[in-house]
């Protein structure tokens, strides 16, 4: 057994490395160790073993260098940086991540070489019943399994139209070469869901083999995920690579709803006895502002995450005017300007006395709404200004991709 670890570990020519991130897993390591080094031996595949240890202090070092892995130290704290370590490491041309407290079985690492040779680029395991998994008996806790896993699974086949029916599963296999295009750059437990997403942007090939989750084998300690904090900084990062479902449809949404306001108040309609007047038409401008912002930081969201290479650009908003807007916004802040001077002149004809305010203010909200508009327009294309002062020139790498994502 000693020599075909040492075969399997020693080799030049690795076809698979398994990585394993490890922050005191003395109880599972050993066990996670031998499943995948025997999946090497009885599917004759040259492989490695790389524990990624985040600073382990309970002997999980000494026990995985006894069973054949191999250790590199990450000493930046976090699920993420731990296999960008491990990861970083190998040298197999293809790598299978999984967690080292035995909940996934590394006995199924030839599914997933199996399906890479076929040409697949990522092959995430599932562990839902959708998707043909098994969750056995206590293997993930209830508001996981029912609430977490499927709402953020949904929200990724929705908002980034990739058909992973289980996007948290920790065990996944993927080819190196394409993994380093990604350039995924979570340190925490999205990692994992970034992974996924930048896949499916770049328009990876994505498969998925269902697998069996096992109760956590470990016994000194619990999970090192987060329920609240981890899922909430998932969905941040949906809000990052995704402005168009966060920001632009809901502020397209609360401008036309505004508008509708508008409509109303104006000419100051009555529905079932109900009277819209300027306290109706004052919301409305609310709501026409709100949704203007929003629709402005998406669109800014969207430059910045393309130039980041994080997405791929959009070629409408990389042709965005920066004069263009410059002059859309002045001409909001002029109309605005002219709106109120009426009214000051409304106010100058009675000797500045006492207005009629229902007239008056369907003449003054107007008026503030367009300059507060305007000037968020000019602001905004100053910045689109700055935006494309930064790595303009690294755009013609990147998959091209028309609209917000």
């Amino acid at each position: 057994m000693n020599s075909a670890r040492n075969v399997s570990t020693q080799s030049s020519d690795i076809e698979v490395s398994v990585v394993m991130p490890c922050l005191n897993e003395i109880d599972t390591i050993a066990t996670c160790i031998d499943k995948a080094l025997r999946s090497f031996r009885e599917c004759n595949l040259r492989g490695e073993v790389i524990v990624a240890d985040n600073g382990s202090t309970d002997g999980s070092i000494e026990m995985a260098t006894s069973c054949g892995a191999r250790v590199v130290a990450v000493s930046r704290r976090g699920y993420g940086a731990a296999l960008m370590g491990g990861i970083a490491a190998s040298r197999g041309q293809f790598v299978i991540m999984g967690d080292a407290d035995d909940s996934y079985d590394f006995l199924a690492v030839p599914l997933f070489v199996e399906r890479l040779s076929q040409g697949a680029d990522l092959v995430q395991g599932c562990r839902m019943p959708r998707g043909g998994g098994t969750v056995l008996p206590g293997a993930m806790p209830v508001l996981h399994r029912w609430v977490g896993n499927p709402i953020l699974s949904w929200l990724v086949r929705t908002m980034f139209r990739i058909p992973i029916n289980d996007v948290y599963c920790g065990l996944r296999g993927f080819r190196k070469s394409f993994y380093d295009s990604l350039d995924v750059r979570s340190h925490g437990m999205e990692f994992a869901t970034e992974m996924i997403i930048r896949a499916g942007l770049s328009g990876g090939r994505l498969c998925e083999v269902p697998i069996t989750l096992h109760p956590d084998g470990r016994q000194q300690h619990g999970p090192h995920l987060r329920t609240f904090r981890d899922g909430w900084r998932t969905l941040r990062l949906f809000m990052i690579y995704s402005p168009r479902w966060t920001f632009f449809i809901p502020g397209l949404t609360m401008i036309g709803l505004g508008l509708l306001g508008y409509l109303l108040a104006m000419p100051q309609v009555r529905i079932a006895g109900i009277a819209f007047d300027v306290h109706t038409l004052l919301v409305a401008s609310l709501m026409v502002l709100l949704g203007y912002q929003a629709v402005m930081f998406a669109i800014l969201a969207r430059i910045f995450a393309s130039r980041e290479r994080m997405i791929p650009p959009a070629p409408t908003l990389e042709r965005l005017s920066v004069e263009i807007a410059l002059f859309i916004g002045g001409g909001l802040t002029i109309i605005g300007i002219g709106l109120i001077l009426a009214v000051v002149a409304m106010w100058y004809r009675v000797g500045f006395g006492p207005l009629d305010y229902p007239t008056t203010m369907r003449w003054v909200i107007p008026g503030v709404t367009m300059i507060a508009a305007g000037f968020q327009t000019i602001l905004a294309a100053l910045f689109v200004g700055v935006l494309k002062m930064h790595r303009g020139s690294e755009l013609a790498d990147v998959i091209v991709q028309e609209g917000i994502s």
